[in-house]
C-alpha cells in the first residue's frame, strides 16, 4: 500500500509546493501589512500636506545628517531619477538643501534645513496614534524579534 508521502507544514510556505496556502507565505503578510500601513500613513500625512516619499527623504536626513542623492535613493526604496525630482520640490518648499560635495563636485549633497526639522515634528505628532495602534499588545521584545526576522529576511534577497 504506497501511500502519498505527507508534505512537511513547511511546504505550506512556499509558492512552488502544491500544498501552498497563501495566508501561511510571510510575503502575503508582508504586503498585507505595507498596503494596509502604506494607506494609514498616507492619510495621516496628508493633515501635515506631505507624502510617504517626503517622509522617506526627511526622516533619513534627520537620522544620517548630510546625504547623497544616491545614499536617499538607498534608504527612501525609490529610484535615483525619482528621488532627484522629490528633492527639487522639497527644495524649492524650504524642506531641504543641496550642495555640491566638497571633495567630489559631480556628487550633490542633501541636508535638511530648520524647516525640514519642524516638518519631521509635525509628522511625528501626526502619526504618533498610528505607531501605537500598530503595536499595540506588542512588547519591544516582540518588536525587536520581529525586525531582526525582517533584517535577516532582507539579506537573504538578492539585490536588485
Amino acid at each position: 500500500m504506497s501511500s502519498k508521502p505527507r508534505t512537511p507544514r513547511s511546504q505550506r510556505f512556499n509558492p512552488a509546493s502544491d500544498d501552498f496556502h497563501k495566508e501561511d507565505f510571510p510575503f502575503y503578510w508582508l504586503n498585507q501589512v505595507h498596503g494596509r500601513y502604506s494607506a494609514a500613513i498616507e492619510k495621516a500625512l496628508k493633515k501635515v500636506n506631505l507624502d510617504i516619499p517626503r517622509w522617506r527623504i526627511l526622516f533619513t536626513l534627520k537620522e544620517e545628517g548630510t546625504c547623497s542623492i544616491s545614499q536617499i535613493a538607498v534608504h527612501a526604496i525609490a529610484k535615483l531619477p525619482t528621488v532627484t525630482k522629490i528633492i527639487q520640490r522639497m527644495k524649492q518648499d524650504g524642506l531641504v538643501d543641496t550642495r555640491a560635495r566638497s571633495d567630489d563636485g559631480r556628487v550633490t549633497e542633501v541636508l535638511i534645513t530648520e524647516k525640514g526639522i519642524a516638518a519631521v515634528e509635525d509628522i511625528r505628532f501626526a502619526t504618533k496614534d498610528l505607531f501605537k495602534q500598530s503595536f499595540k499588545g506588542m512588547t519591544e521584545a516582540k518588536i525587536q524579534r520581529l525586525n531582526k526576522l525582517l533584517e535577516e529576511l532582507f539579506h537573504n534577497l538578492p539585490e536588485h
